[in-house]
This record gives structure tokens, sequence and C-alpha cells, in this order.
């Protein structure tokens, strides 16, 4: 969910170099919470891991919407420049079958820095009327194609999310990854920006979640969706 990390070393961000060292100093190995918005049901975190350069994330939220909704806006690539991180290009590429796809995007840099671009499967592990919940993981696929200079390309991406359905038309989303801009970035920016990018795609995409042409829409859905309604009506039927 989460791709871009050069907004950090854009000078609105330098007020919070001393945040930035204390948080370094107290982290551990641990899930450490660095956001909770009561009011909009998102909650935040990083930890440091074994072998990885820089902090991996994990956000957790509930979204006002069906399964449908959801799936409506996260299928529609081309708009992801919407709502999704500083993007300025997002197409698909390939889609391999209705659960397996690759997409390529571009996200924007500050003046004076070449922009990311970076090639993502998805592959979706999807919900059966036993199973409630919804997998999606995500790589990055580097050399899926050529360079394009002045471009840097993203080298790692690593998204595992779950959606599982809840009571009252809603969904609990929980996303843990890890990411690596490439190119000369510094360490603290991408961690910095690991801590506020999850919150800001997700904040954008409950917004997303209210437009009535995703609320809408009557297109079908390229494989089976439950909401939390019909796991409650599948066990009402029961003998």
């Amino acid at each position: 969910m989460v791709f871009y990390v050069l907004l950090a070393m854009n000078p609105a961000f330098a007020a919070s170099d001393d945040d930035i060292d204390g948080l370094r100093s107290s982290l551990g190995r641990e899930w450490i919470l660095t956001k909770n918005d009561r009011l909009r049901n998102i909650k935040t975190y990083v930890r440091l891991e074994d072998g990885k350069q820089f902090r991996s994330f994990k956000v957790e939220a509930v979204l006002e919407s069906s399964m449908q909704t959801l799936s409506n806006v996260l299928f529609d690539f081309e708009n992801y420049t919407k709502w999704y991180w500083e993007t300025r290009e997002s197409r698909l590429l390939q889609r391999k079958s209705n659960t397996d796809f690759i997409i390529y995007m571009v996200h924007k840099a500050p003046q004076g820095l070449p922009d990311r671009d970076v090639i993502l499967q998805g592959v979706i592990e999807p919900q059966s009327p036993t199973k409630r919940s919804l997998a999606l993981k995500v790589v990055a696929l580097p050399d899926f194609l050529p360079l394009k200079p002045p471009l840097i390309r993203m080298p790692a991406e690593d998204i595992s999310i779950k959606l599982t359905p809840i009571a009252n038309n809603r969904i609990q989303v929980v996303a843990e990854g890890y990411f690596d801009a490439g190119g000369t970035v510094p360490v603290w920016a991408t961690n910095f920006v690991q801590r506020a990018a999850p919150y800001s795609v997700i904040r954008n995409l409950q917004r997303m979640l209210l437009r009535d042409e995703y609320r809408n829409s009557k297109q079908q859905p390229m494989f089976p969706l439950y909401d939390y309604d019909d796991y409650v009506s599948s066990t009402k039927s029961q003998p």
C-alpha cells in the first residue's frame, strides 16, 4: 500500500528531525505505535527487522464500506493518482488472472530529485463461504521492464494486506510492509515517511470509498465477495 518515500526530504518535514532522533533511540524489534487516530479508526506502527536497512510499517484501520465498493476502488488502477501517496502515473500492465495482476506506478519527488517508478505484482487469495478474510500480497518486480531514466526504479516492496468484513458494513484492514526507494535517499527520510504515508493512504482511501461512482457502480466483481451479513445469514440458515 505505501511506496513513495522522498517527500520526507521536503523542508516542510524538517521540523521533525528531533522526533525522528527520539524514535530511533527508543525503537526496538517490537511494533511501536506511531499514530492512533481514534476518530477515524487508524493506527500506524513501525519496527526494526534484522537484515533490513529500513524500518517496516504496519497499519490497522476500519473502513466504512462494503467489500464490493472497496474492490471497485482498488481495481481502478488508472485513478490511483487521485488518492495514493504522491502518485503521478498508474496503470495496469498485465492481468495474469482475476486474482493476479501487475501494475506500474510513478511517484513524484521534490524539486531537484528524480521521481521513482515501481512495478508491483499483486496476488489475491479471495474469500469463500467459510473464509471471511481476503488476503493480498504485493511484491516489487524491478526487472519486469527496462529502466526508464531519469526515473529511479524502486528495488524492493513487500506488503501483506488482510481485509475482513465486520458488522455494520465495515471492513477491518491490517497491512504490514517494507520498501526500498532505491537510489540515494537518507535512511531517516525513508523511515520517517514510512510513519506518515500509511496513514495518508488509508485516510485518502476512506474518502474515495464515499464517492458515488464506486458506491453505485454496477461493475461485476472478478471473484466472489462477501460482507459480514453474508456470513451471519449463512450461519442462521444452518440447521
